[in-house]
């Protein structure tokens, strides 16, 4: 189960990062072109929060019945700045609850703006700043803290 929940929730992230890309460029689009903030981008906003607040409980889930989470010993040997247990057991979690949180908080502010182009530029700005934050606290293969494959199998 643990293994199906990570193959989920490693899956997923793609969805988070395409859909907070397509509706950041949306935004930047329709402020650009003056255009009407249609049904069309309302739906790819709720849509955008809606898979980012799945991943979120993904990951939530996981946490609760992670092993590294759980069972991760302080290994003082390492010359690490952060291990990857705490990396995951802090870090991880914190940062990536904290931009779910400023896209919902972005979401629910453009949901209510009065004009088109605050429409817009409330989702530029609150999901750009979510999607730094994911990009900070992906385990990336190349990071320093925590390194994972891009993709994840069975």
């Amino acid at each position: 189960m643990y293994q199906t929940f990570l193959f989920l929730h490693a899956a997923n992230r793609y969805l988070v990062l395409i859909s907070l890309v397509y509706a950041i460029v949306m935004a930047g689009n329709g402020i650009r072109s003056g255009r009407v903030f249609s049904p069309l981008n309302n739906t790819v906003r709720h849509l955008t929060a809606t898979i980012g607040h799945i991943q979120l409980m993904l990951g939530l889930y996981l946490y609760i019945i992670s092993p590294i989470v759980k069972y991760s010993v302080v290994d003082s040997s390492s010359h690490k700045i952060i291990s990857e247990a705490a990396f995951f057991r802090y870090l991880h979690v914190f940062l990536m609850t904290a931009a779910i949180v400023i896209m919902t908080i972005g979401s629910a502010k453009a949901k209510r703006m009065e004009t088109d182009k605050q429409k817009f530029m409330t989702i530029l700005v609150w999901f750009s700043i979510a999607l730094l934050v994911i990009l900070i606290a992906i385990p990336w293969p190349f990071s320093p803290l925590a390194k994972r494959p891009y993709f994840r199998s069975f």
